[in-house]
């Protein structure tokens, strides 16, 4: 009989469900988008209840494509959107408003609010986080101030707050009939209500955005045997299985990559672009605009903890071409246009739609293209688009760089953006350093199924893991120093002119 493993990959934009054998060869799998609500400037919404339909569907189509039989699945893992959060009913499961996804801007004032505050930098100290709307915290207490009937709800006690696994894992454990409510390390850190030493809630953070404690999930480590919880019985699984890993999708794909030593650093080219950096037991402090973060956590062990820098738009940019511009059919025909023109032609795209992230941090920052002559077509868009997306990983690579005083030997890269040999080679050439793509660039599935094998057992351990990894290709440098120090200068004027364009709260 075989031994299976289903990783729930819960995403800004779609959710699949990946059945995976003991060796993590993948068996079946199936995918679902879902609807992306954009009522406004800097507001970005999903539907819970689409989502969690959404996951009960790609579950049954994979199983069902998998052929799976009775006491063949051993466990289940779940990774997702991060900072996504919504609130919902602990009687009915009904959510309480939209979720508010991890791009949105709407706690813009609030945050410039909490900056201004006294105790602004020690209080954000402790989470290992900048004051920004890109975490769930001030989302959630700006969804508090605006509905003063949530707020008497939440105080009641009647309400559960969680990121979408906290979601996931309630409802496939059975939701107002016994669902737990649980939250994993990962996704915790990621709320500006955590003390990351400690990791535990932190209660000065709390009330100092006056958010009640009854609503908050309990924190877990990202691997458990036998799990927080079983499946129940008359859900997509149809049996009890051990809800037995936990994960946000940029740790997960760390994990997937085999990042297990202290150094190794990972790139995830998604909705937007995620670098992490593996420094061990030791929680790096980032002076240089990075974000320190969990990066995974076994029962027993002390946290292993990452530098991450957060890049808000990348793959989105392309998906933007395509729906907003119109520029082209399909996101794959990115590489072949952009490839149309030797060069960007002096064209640059910062696509900072709702401010930039790491290293940045400012929320006044919104898109331009610059550079433009009459010689400009949408094909130098289309490339100046592909190469912001290597710019900016390279300005985070410099901040960890200043970080750590360690110089970066090579990049492992996933993700959907990661089958673009264009921006591959793009990105060597700025970095100056080799850049492997893996055999599988759904690393933030791999990631969450080798949780959940850990945890039961189900797998060589961690060391064995990162000893067997492989590489489908390499990229290696093919400019000098000198000419990708050109292009990043071209890149820092372009950035200096996305800037200062909101004005400023008062």
């Amino acid at each position: 009989m075989r031994t299976l493993i289903a990783a729930i990959d819960q995403g800004t934009t779609s959710t699949r469900c990946i059945i995976y054998a003991d060796d993590f060869s993948k068996i079946a799998s199936a995918q679902r988008e879902h609807g992306q609500s954009l009522p406004g400037p800097g507001l970005v919404e999903h539907d819970a209840l689409e989502i969690l339909a959404n996951t009960e569907v790609v579950i049954r189509e994979a199983l069902a494509a998998a052929d799976v039989q009775g006491g063949e699945l051993a466990a289940v893992g779940i990774t997702n959107q991060r900072e996504t959060f919504l609130l919902w009913d602990r009687a009915t499961g009904e959510p309480c408003a939209p979720a508010i996804v991890w791009q949105d801007a709407r706690s813009r004032e609030l945050c410039v609010e909490l900056e201004a505050d006294p105790r602004s930098a020690e209080l954000a100290a402790r989470t290992g986080l900048p004051i920004s709307t890109y975490f769930s915290g001030p989302k959630l207490a700006w969804l508090l101030r605006e509905r003063p009937d949530l707020r008497a709800a939440a105080e009641r006690g009647e309400l559960c707050f969680g990121t979408m696994e906290s979601w996931l894992i309630w409802n496939l454990s059975g939701g107002p009939a016994g669902g737990v409510h649980v939250t994993d390390a990962t996704n915790a850190c990621r709320t500006f209500l955590v003390d990351i030493e400690r990791g535990a809630w932190d209660d000065e953070l709390l009330d100092w955005m006056d958010i009640p404690a009854s609503i908050l999930p309990r924190i877990v480590v990202n691997a458990q045997t036998g799990g927080w919880a079983l499946t129940k019985s008359d859900g997509p699984f149809g049996a009890a299985i051990p809800l037995c890993a936990a994960i946000g999708d940029q740790q997960a794909a760390l994990v997937g990559q085999r990042c297990f030593e202290v150094g190794d650093a990972k790139n995830t080219y998604g909705t937007g672009c995620f670098l992490l950096w593996n420094t061990g037991k030791n929680l790096v402090r980032s002076h240089a605009g990075l974000l320190s973060t969990v990066a995974y956590q076994f029962p027993g062990e002390a946290p292993c903890f990452a530098l991450e820098g957060s890049v808000a738009v990348a793959g989105s940019l392309i998906q933007w071409l395509r729906d907003q511009l119109r520029m082209i059919d399909s996101a794959s025909e990115i590489e072949a246009l952009a490839r149309s023109v030797p060069d960007h032609g002096d064209v640059h795209v910062v696509p900072a739609f709702g401010g930039l992230f790491a290293p940045h941090w400012r929320p006044d920052a919104r898109g331009v293209i610059c550079g433009l002559t009459h010689h400009s077509n949408r094909a130098h868009i289309a490339r100046a688009a592909l190469e912001s997306t290597a710019f900016q990983v390279r300005e985070v690579i410099d901040a960890m760089r200043e970080d750590t005083g360690v110089q970066l030997s090579s990049l492992r890269v996933d993700g959907g953006m990661a089958a673009n040999d264009l921006l591959l080679q793009f990105q060597s050439d700025l970095l100056g350093v080799p850049v492997e793509r893996g055999p599988d660039l759904e690393s933030t599935a791999l990631g969450a199924a080798t949780m959940a094998a850990l945890a039961e057992g189900l797998c060589p351990d961690r060391e064995s893991l990162r000893a067997a990894r492989r590489t489908e290709r390499s990229f290696a440098p093919a400019c000098s120093r000198a000419d990708a120090e050109l292009r990043m200068r071209g890149w820092h004027k372009a950035v200096a002119r996305s800037l200062d364009w909101v004005d400023p709260v008062d």
